[in-house]
């Protein structure tokens, strides 16, 4: 099962971050409160694909436009690799 799931600054990704779910993780995470200590943790996450990129790029553009900042923390390797080869690593770091 793919969620997220918010717990004081963290927004927990679990299940797969693919094409199929990403709608359903950008719409949840719209009700969810962002600060500048506010941090997405990957650490339950099964498969991603170039959805993820998506998913993030608007994470961070939410974050500019309200004045605050989304951390990463426990990203899958291949999600590393896929930012590296879009060449957008110093946005996911």
């Amino acid at each position: 099962m793919t969620q997220i799931l918010q717990s004081d600054d963290c927004w927990k990704v679990q299940g797969d971050v693919v094409v199929d779910t990403v709608n359903d993780l950008l719409q949840t995470s719209q009700r969810f409160t962002l600060n500048s200590n506010t941090v997405a943790d990957f650490k339950d996450v099964k498969d991603i694909d170039t959805a993820a990129i998506s998913l993030i790029l608007e994470w961070k553009r939410r974050a500019k436009r309200e004045n605050g900042a989304l951390g990463l923390v426990n990203l899958p390797d291949n999600l590393k690799s896929l930012a590296a080869l879009y060449g957008i690593s110093d946005i996911v770091s």
